[in-house]
């Protein structure tokens, strides 16, 4: 982590990030509270934080099996070339498929690493041969399944 922008942000701000990770539906009196400001420095100090891009969103943490998704997979595509337009028009068309709830770019002998969720295994089946397969310079397709998730969690460690 770069010690600069590490070395910008002070104790309080940290205090804010860890809170804010952890409930993001916090009242700005609630979270004051918590980082031991009051209610006009915690909002003034939370909204620097947003305009610098420390914070980027707020989101909700759904619970796929609650909404029919009993399968995670981590798909592993290979493409046929490194040509950049082909990993460009790659990469746009992942961005648009809803199924796909994370994908890297990443080394090794792959190139992409995907999550993706389905119904089940039957709806995973057509899902890589209807829509993975017709992506793009696609050669290759590997997946693996999660038999059990042990942790699940988008929080950063924020140095002390």
């Amino acid at each position: 982590m770069d010690k600069t922008i590490v070395e910008n942000l002070d104790a309080t701000d940290r205090r804010i990030l860890v809170a804010l990770q952890d409930n993001a539906r916090l009242t700005t009196a609630e979270l004051g509270e918590r980082v031991y400001l009051s209610q006009s420095p915690c909002w003034r100090r939370v909204r620097r934080l947003e305009d610098d891009g420390y914070i980027q969103a707020y989101r909700a943490v759904l619970d796929a099996k609650k909404l029919g998704y009993g399968v995670t997979a981590f798909v592993s595509i290979m493409l046929e070339s490194h040509a950049q337009p082909l990993s460009r028009d790659f990469e746009a068309r992942i961005a648009e498929i809803p199924e796909v709830i994370a994908c890297h770019n990443v080394s090794g002998r792959y190139d992409f690493l995907l999550e993706v969720v389905a119904r089940d295994l039957e709806g995973f089946g057509v899902f890589a041969r209807d829509v993975l397969r017709a992506l793009p310079g696609v050669k290759e397709i590997y997946s693996s399944f999660s038999l059990k998730e042990i942790k699940s969690t988008r929080a950063l460690p924020i140095a002390g």
